[in-house]
């Protein structure tokens, strides 16, 4: 949700000992089911379609000038194209008008789980888009605020018990933020876990979409997202879930959470204030928190990031770091997020509660995207399958400035460098490299042990196996 929030939730990163502010808060209170988690039978299985899959994420506000399904639809074929395979439709319902922010408020404040909002178009319309994404070999995810809703949503006059209520029976905001568009539901009440399951089933049924990404998921009880998926699971198998959420337990329910402390070390290289060490201290505690099969979603911009933190240029400065940094999401384990524009590119933070539209023209940059799509599609060494036993970084003599690792899943191997620094550097890898590498994106280097090497400023190389 909206990342200038102040968020209660830490997500402990792969770093050790490093805190990160993101879009999440402490779980609330918990008394129905938590201490029974075990007992819950459901085991999650990840769907073999995902395991080489991109993800791209769509603003359908501000995608077109019209902002509808319908005129997003007629990008398929391009997005298709370009090799995407998850299209994630940011919030797709009615918006509160009580309490609103700005003129057509924030997608993450609903007012009724069971309608679409007339802003994009009709039910039809979603069908459409939906049917039409299938026919193409893409899957629709929709993204599901089950934290809290608008304050004019259907549920508030005839069940104010579903509402989390403060000592005189005031409804209340989420704790810890200032979603002052939101009223925030109460999972301790049976009843409004039945009818959250029910609503997320409507989709399921009467659209066929592939699955949600979950909106500050580690607010809401683990245990409800349990039986949510279970039940889920049984009307509609291979469903793909994506948690808003940071923590290695919530893998539980879900197939993908967010990589936040990564964003937060790519930026900070960027600017200067971190190196490579700690993105390989990143990838050490990343291993022994989650497991080999648990899938971390990559980025560098998001529709948070973007609007709250900045565009990725304002962040990263400049079209090389911005291609370097890319590339990294792209080549190490996990999964790779692309957001609405990134494409063109966006050089501009698109406003959150008001039409704002991206203004395509150019794709500048749609024929590197395509590439790294590409190449994920094309070699299991990038799939995102067990990265414990498909990745290994290769040690340099540019410890601090040279990033070089190699991915592999039997014969099948790719060796990535990369300069993540502001200066030319020239450097040899010391790690035995066996076999012979062809160039396929980057500079020509070759790629030999102990064999000088030069890149230019945020310059890489991807490099695969004859």
């Amino acid at each position: 949700m909206k990342n200038k929030i102040f968020f209660l939730f830490v997500a402990f990163s792969l770093m050790a000992g490093l805190a990160i502010t993101v879009v999440s808060c402490k779980p609330k209170s918990n008394k129905i089911s938590e201490n029974l988690l075990d007992s819950i039978d459901y085991k999650k299985s990840t769907p073999e379609w995902a395991k080489n899959a991109n993800i791209y994420e769509v603003n359908v506000r501000q995608y077109t000038p019209e902002g509808t399904f319908e005129a997003f639809q007629k990008h398929l074929p391009r997005l298709k194209k370009m090799g995407v395979d998850i299209l994630w439709l940011m919030p797709i319902n009615p918006i509160g008008e009580k309490n609103r922010k700005g003129t057509l408020g924030s997608y993450y404040a609903v007012k009724d789980y069971t309608a679409v909002n007339p802003e994009f178009g009709t039910e039809g319309d979603l069908k459409n888009l939906v049917n039409e994404a299938h026919k193409l070999g893409m899957k629709v995810i929709i993204d599901w605020v089950a934290n809290h809703t608008a304050w004019d949503n259907v549920w508030i006059q005839p069940h104010p018990d579903w509402y989390t209520q403060d000592s005189l029976g005031k409804i209340i905001i989420p704790k810890g933020t200032d979603w002052e568009d939101t009223a925030d539901l109460n999972y301790d009440n049976p009843e409004l876990r039945r009818a959250m399951i029910d609503a997320m089933s409507y989709w399921v049924k009467n659209v066929d979409i592939d699955g949600f990404r979950c909106d500050v998921a580690g607010m809401v009880p683990l245990s409800f997202w349990l039986h949510a998926r279970k039940e889920l699971d049984e009307i509609k198998p291979n469903l793909f879930f994506l948690a808003e959420d940071g923590e290695p337990i919530i893998h539980r329910a879900f197939d993908m959470t967010y990589d936040w402390p990564l964003k937060d070390i790519i930026n900070d290289i960027a600017q200067g204030k971190k190196n490579v060490t700690d993105i390989i201290k990143h990838f050490n505690d990343e291993s022994v928190r989650f497991n080999s099969e648990d899938v971390r979603m990559h980025f560098i911009t998001n529709h948070d990031e973007n609007t709250w933190a900045g565009d990725e240029y304002e962040r990263l400065k400049n079209q090389q770091t911005v291609d370097a940094f890319t590339i990294l999401t792209y080549m190490i384990p996990g999964m790779p997020l692309t957001y609405t524009g990134q494409e063109e590119p966006l050089k501009k933070r698109l406003k959150f509660f008001d039409k704002d539209t991206v203004g395509f023209k150019t794709y500048a940059r749609q024929e590197l995207i395509t590439k790294l799509n590409e190449l994920r599609k094309r070699n299991e060494a990038l799939w995102s399958t067990d990265y414990k036993t498909s990745f290994k970084l290769l040690n340099n003599t540019a410890p601090t400035d040279v990033l070089s690792f190699i991915r592999f899943k039997g014969n099948n191997k790719i060796i990535c460098v990369l300069n993540l620094s502001s200066k030319e550097q020239t450097f040899k890898i010391t790690d035995e490299i066996v076999g012979d590498f062809t160039n396929y994106l980057g500079e020509s280097i070759m790629l030999k042990t102990n064999t000088e090497i030069k890149l230019k400023p945020w310059g890489y190389s991807i490099q695969v196996m004859r």
